[in-house]
């Protein structure tokens, strides 16, 4: 695999897994003390990524393997992601944040799979490349933590933030996608 290639899909990998792990891990205590949702309303939206990933095994198989150019669909994706993440900063019904977060979801979960088969389809041997670039995911995710309590110090009553970050890492990988290696239904 060309070095610009690894670098494409070591970023994608990154900002895959920097974007969930910026708003996932902190949505019960915003919901919880700054929405002021109930326990019920906190398992719901929780939930919510649990029903995406039931369905979008049926999306992405039977549709986007079919019909779209993966790092396509995978940018497009992103985009809708970052425009519903940046909407759900401005909810304050914790009802209404389900069904924004729900969408999301719907949105966000068929990317995994979608960015797992861009990836496949650029290595010659997936079991020696993949692990190297797919560890970037871990990375990603344990770096925006790190941000969130180390670097940018967000009070609990500012976690909105962790949701505009998402926002941002969102419309990135959107864009980056339209410039990753080609990958044919």
């Amino acid at each position: 695999m060309k070095s610009t290639t690894r670098v494409q899909l070591s970023a994608m990998m990154f900002l895959e897994f920097f974007i969930w792990g910026a708003w996932y891990v902190t949505m019960g205590t915003y919901l919880d003390k700054v929405l002021h949702a109930s326990g019920t309303n906190v398992g719901n939206a929780y939930s919510a990524m649990a029903i995406a990933t039931i369905f979008s095994p049926f999306f992405v198989g039977m549709i986007a393997d079919r019909f779209f150019n993966a790092e396509k669909l995978l940018g497009v994706m992103h985009l809708v992601g970052a425009a519903l993440l940046y909407y759900i900063t401005t909810v304050t019904d914790p009802g209404i944040f389900y069904w924004i977060v729900l969408l999301y979801s719907l949105m966000y979960a068929p990317t995994l799979a979608l960015a797992n088969s861009v990836a496949f389809r650029q290595m010659k041997d997936p079991g020696k490349e993949f692990p190297s670039i797919r560890v970037l995911g871990t990375i990603g995710w344990i770096a925006v933590g790190w941000m969130i309590d180390k670097v940018f110090k967000i009070p609990t009553e500012d976690l909105v933030f962790t949701f505009k970050i998402a926002a941002i890492a969102s419309a990135i990988l959107g864009l980056l996608s339209f410039i990753l290696p080609k990958t044919p239904p």
